[in-house]
């Protein structure tokens, strides 16, 4: 606290640990004191606060914090399957896998690493991998914080295999919500979703804007780039932009639900709500030696500041 952003020493702001199950985790510092923490296991975003030390992303209480099991919360990264929409286990293997610490990787703009404390990570296919899903990529994540407190994660994905392979792909964001029935979604209205409760069955969106009164699970496509995420009793909103991804998932379990999954309270759908950027209705297929780029950042601005200035098209990347 006290450095200007022109000393403030951004590497010294990354720390690496370990957590109880003894896996590194890194967490990211700004000079603002907005923190992000990752865990190896998954390259998940396991919390992200902002200057007051307020935590932004949804963990279940009941989550399971032991490898190979997905926790459920954060920002796990659906890869190279999301859902059941394919021969993969639930959301693909990339969520459970240990990842590594990109020492060298080949750089990004300068953009994205200026003002910035960030870490590189890497999951390369296990020979238990390729069983499953026969295809050699190298995956690489970057997680950064700015001084801003907005959180990017831009994933690249590169085929080194041989033949092409097609993938499916979802940053799974768990938004911590005050009460799901008082949150509102703008930047989707009149957009056709797939809705799976009706077996993905196409409709088109009618409301000004999603609110929420009973489980909602849809695919919403060819998305603009910035949605916005209104929490009225907090009265902050949370700001989505993204490039690579043109779906946008929305899912709250709502009370039936909740109450069938064991990594989750009955209760905690109040408090919860996934708005992810994704790739999944055309899965992107790369041919060996391409590589494909999907940018997701977070952000969070007071509401009347949203709803009275933020023109949510113009504000792009």
């Amino acid at each position: 606290m006290g450095h200007s952003a022109a000393v403030w020493d951004y590497r010294a702001a990354t720390e690496i640990s370990k957590d109880w199950n003894g896996i590194d985790k890194v967490v990211l510092r700004n000079p603002r004191g907005a923190s992000a923490s990752v865990s190896l296991h998954g390259g998940q975003v396991t919390s992200w606060r902002n200057e007051q030390g307020e935590e932004l992303l949804f963990t279940s209480s009941k989550a399971i914090f032991k490898p190979p099991k997905a926790v459920r919360g954060g920002i796990p990264i659906c890869f190279p399957q999301f859902g059941n929409c394919g021969s993969l286990e639930q959301h693909g293997f990339a969520r459970n896998k240990i990842w590594t610490i990109d020492e060298n990787p080949p750089p990004l703009s300068p953009n994205d690493s200026h003002g910035k404390s960030f870490i590189d990570l890497l999951l390369k296919p296990s020979e238990e991998d390729l069983k499953c899903w026969p295809y050699s990529f190298e995956f690489r994540l970057r997680v950064s914080l700015a001084a801003d407190g907005s959180l990017t994660q831009i994933s690249r994905v590169r085929n080194v295999n041989g033949k092409p392979f097609s993938f499916s792909f979802a940053y799974h964001t768990y938004l911590l919500v005050s009460d799901i029935s008082e949150v509102r979604i703008e930047g989707l209205e009149t957009l056709d979703y797939l809705d799976n409760i009706c077996q993905k069955e196409r409709f088109t969106e009618q409301g000004d804007a999603i609110t929420f009164e009973s489980e909602v699970d849809r695919v919403y496509l060819s998305t603009p780039n910035v949605v916005a995420v209104l929490d009225h009793e907090r009265k902050r909103t949370y700001v989505i932009r993204k490039e690579g991804l043109p779906d946008v998932v929305v899912w709250n379990p709502w009370e039936k639900k909740s109450k069938s999954m064991v990594d989750f309270g009955d209760d905690e759908y109040k408090q919860m709500l996934c708005v992810d950027g994704a790739a999944i209705e055309k899965p992107v297929t790369l041919k060996p030696g391409e590589e494909w780029t999907g940018r997701q950042e977070l952000s969070v601005v007071p509401s009347t500041f949203c709803s009275e200035h933020f023109d949510l098209q113009s504000k792009g990347f």
